[in-house]
């Protein structure tokens, strides 16, 4: 008596995996959450809008940082190694 180990069979049984978002409950996750920032934007447009000019400032300072950190290596206490 032999057995045969082959993976053909295997693979065959093989039932491939669909992206979430093509499955149905991906459809109505997709929906729900279009929905519900449509709704928290009508209902909370005042408060973003009046939140935008604190936000400016806070946005400007972390861009200067990204980028002017990059020019001298990030903080290295000013001691270069050669």
């Amino acid at each position: 008596m032999t057995h045969d180990h082959s993976h053909r069979d295997s693979n065959q049984n093989e039932v491939r995996k669909r992206p979430f978002l093509n499955t149905p409950a991906g459809f109505a996750l997709c929906v729900f959450l279009a929905v519900a920032g449509v709704l928290l934007w009508i209902e909370h447009r005042a408060h973003i809008l009046g939140a935008l000019p604190l936000l400016l400032p806070l946005a400007i300072c972390l861009g200067m940082h990204f980028f002017m950190h990059r020019g001298h290596g990030g903080h290295g206490g000013g001691r270069h190694e050669r």
